[in-house]
C-alpha cells in the first residue's frame, strides 16, 4: 500500500471564504499538512491573498490590486485585504507548510524578500508557475522551491507520452521539484515518468471521497481539496487498513 498523500487545504476549504485567515485556520484544524492560498502584490509590493487582480470598491467602482498601494486599496474597500505575512507566520507556527499560488510575475521578488526575511524557505513552496514563470522564479532566487504548473491544454497538441516527457523536461530545466496539475490529466504513465525523473506529483482539486481514494492509491504526493475533513478521515482509515494488511 502506498503512503498516503499530503493533505493540501484548498483556499476556501470547509465552506470558509477563499483567501482568508479563517480558511487557513480551518485547514489546520482539520489536519491539513499544507495550506494553499492565491498571492498577488500591491503597487507598493505588499503581498496579499487574492485570486483576481480586479477589485470592486465600496462605491461600486473598480480597480486593480497591482495598480494601487495597500493604503489606497483598503481606504476604498468594504474590508481590508488579507495580508500574506500573518497567515504565513500562523501556518509556520503550527508546523505546517504553505503552497503559495503565484498569480502574477510582479509577486515573485516580494515573495523572495519575505520568505528570506522570515527564514521560511523550508515552510513555503510556489505554484502557479508555468514554465516561463518557473524560470523567472529561478532567476530571482534559485533557493525558492516550486512546482511546475501544468495546464490541461498542455495535452492538446501532442500525444500523452510526448506531453508528459516535455513537462518533465521543463520541470527539471526550471529547477522544480515536481508537477502540479489537475487530477483529470493524471494517468499511471505520468506518475511513472515523473517518478523516474525524481519529480513529485501534486493534484488538484478533489472533493469527493471516491476520487480521493483512487488518486491516493495511484501514489500521488499531494491531494488538494476543499473537503479537508473527508480527506483526513480517509487517511485515518487508510492507516488502519494498512496496519490490518488489507
Amino acid at each position: 500500500m502506498n503512503d498516503f498523500p499530503l493533505l493540501t487545504a484548498h483556499t476556501g476549504c470547509m465552506g470558509t471564504p477563499d483567501n482568508s485567515a479563517e480558511s487557513a485556520r480551518m485547514g489546520i484544524a482539520h489536519s491539513a499538512d499544507i495550506v494553499e492560498d492565491d498571492i498577488r502584490a500591491t503597487r507598493d509590493g505588499i503581498l496579499v491573498l487574492s485570486h483576481d487582480d480586479g477589485v470592486t470598491f465600496a462605491d461600486g467602482t473598480e480597480g486593480r490590486i497591482s495598480g494601487m498601494t495597500l493604503a489606497e486599496l483598503n481606504a476604498r474597500l468594504d474590508r481590508p485585504l488579507q495580508l500574506l505575512e500573518p497567515v504565513l507566520k500562523f501556518v509556520a507556527d503550527a508546523g505546517r507548510r504553505m503552497n503559495l499560488d503565484v498569480k502574477a510575475d510582479d509577486s515573485i521578488q516580494p515573495l523572495s524578500d519575505l520568505i528570506e526575511r522570515l527564514g521560511f524557505l523550508d515552510r513555503v513552496f510556489l505554484t502557479g508557475c508555468e514554465f516561463s514563470r518557473a524560470i523567472a522564479v529561478s532567476e530571482c532566487n534559485p533557493r525558492l522551491r516550486k512546482l511546475l504548473n501544468v495546464n490541461i491544454r498542455a495535452f492538446n497538441d501532442a500525444s500523452y507520452s510526448d506531453a508528459v516527457g516535455r513537462m518533465c523536461e521543463q520541470a527539471l530545466g526550471a529547477g522544480c521539484f515536481g508537477l502540479n496539475l489537475p487530477y483529470q490529466a493524471v494517468q499511471p504513465s505520468l506518475l511513472e515518468a515523473a517518478g523516474n525523473a525524481g519529480l513529485d506529483v501534486y493534484v488538484w482539486t478533489l472533493n469527493e471521497e471516491p476520487l480521493m481514494r483512487t488518486f491516493a492509491g495511484m501514489g500521488v504526493r499531494s491531494i488538494t481539496t476543499r473537503n479537508v475533513d473527508a480527506l483526513a478521515r480517509l487517511k485515518r482509515n487508510w492507516s488502519r487498513e494498512g496496519q490490518d494488511g488489507s
